[in-house]
């Protein structure tokens, strides 16, 4: 008798194996592809059957313009993160627990992690004596930016101090401060907090609800949380914003009402986010009209006076804390980007 060996013994059935880099490609076009979902079901937040069970979102469902202008701003900022590698002038704040780097925009958090341990071999190969054995550091995000978001990333570098610090921001006890460029109506304030629920719509995109649902459940079994921020108007139109104060207090109970004279302004806002919500600044800036310039997924424009923009354009300013080891309070201020200094040379 003749015997007959399976095919199948000569295939290597193991998983291959994925880059940190190939991995950040792969999320960011699940991502995306997620996204392009999102945009085209949200609509059915308004079917009967939804309305019965669940809280309603006030702000709108994702743009059609924004499904394909965020796949393309996602395979760009993955083909920019293979590339990327950190320099010590990106490095704003570091000791033997912590580091603190200034996130360009265009590159993943994660990218900025993995390219880390580079830069630390690079200072310690110049300052260890010879033959010194050097302990790796436990590298963690403390803190993330979306993709688009410039500014301060923090990281921990063992998970003792980590622990620590990111029960401070669950606490809320790191104070935040964003810089935001927005285009919209002229806002008749020179501060103004907001308060409002925060969580996803039924098909999984961040929303805006009505401060009397928090705590009511949402499809998947989430609820809705808190979410509260204070902006200040630092411009409008590159001028210098209201002398005089003015400060209200929104607490949102219903879809936003803007008495919009068609008269579109750019507007330079400071934010003080009292709560960490994913898309916090984004969401409440789209239910003032003032959405952030260049965030076509809340509304903003994509292109403005002749210019077309790769992403928004928000950036992490600052973080105060305290030092999860020493105690001592620290201050971390990223410089301003280009757009930025810019409208504030007045």
């Amino acid at each position: 008798m003749m015997l007959f060996r399976s095919p199948l013994t000569s295939i290597n059935l193991r998983p291959p194996s994925i880059s940190p880099n190939s991995a950040t490609v792969f999320r960011s076009l699940f991502m995306a592809a997620q996204h392009r979902c999102d945009s085209q079901k949200t609509l059915s937040d308004k079917d009967p059957k939804y309305l019965e069970n669940y809280p309603v979102p006030l702000s709108p469902p994702l743009p059609a313009i924004s499904k394909d202008i965020e796949l393309r701003r996602a395979m760009s900022a993955s083909s920019k993160s293979s590339l990327f590698s950190l320099c010590r002038s990106d490095v704003l704040f570091e000791d033997e627990w912590l580091i603190a780097l200034n996130k360009p925009q265009g590159v993943y958090c994660e990218t900025i992690l993995a390219s880390v341990p580079s830069l630390l071999n690079d200072s310690s190969d110049n300052s260890a004596e010879p033959g010194t054995q050097i302990k790796k550091p436990e590298l963690h995000l403390a803190n993330r930016l979306d993709r688009d978001t410039s500014g301060i990333i923090l990281i921990t570098k063992s998970h003792k101090v980590a622990a620590k610090l990111v029960k401070a921001f669950t606490d809320h006890k790191v104070r935040k401060t964003y810089i935001a460029l927005c285009v919209g109506q002229a806002p008749n304030w020179k501060k103004i907090t907001i308060r409002s629920g925060h969580g996803r719509s039924k098909f999984g995109a961040w929303r805006v609800y009505a401060a009397r649902d928090i705590g009511r459940s949402l499809p998947g079994g989430s609820s809705i949380k808190d979410m509260e921020t204070l902006f200040e108007v630092l411009s409008v139109n590159g001028e210098e914003g209201y002398k005089e104060s003015s400060e209200l207090n929104l607490v949102v109970e219903e879809k936003s009402v803007s008495e919009f004279d068609g008269n579109k302004v750019e507007v330079l806002v400071r934010a003080f986010p009292r709560s960490g919500r994913t898309h916090q600044i984004r969401l409440h800036c789209q239910y003032l009209g003032i959405s952030i310039k260049g965030d076509v997924k809340y509304e903003g424009v994509y292109e403005w006076n002749g210019s077309v923009y790769d992403g928004h354009e928000l950036h992490s300013e600052s973080l105060s804390f305290e030092h999860p080891i020493t105690g001592f309070p620290i201050v971390v201020r990223a410089p301003l980007p280009l757009w930025a200094n810019n409208v504030l040379s007045f």
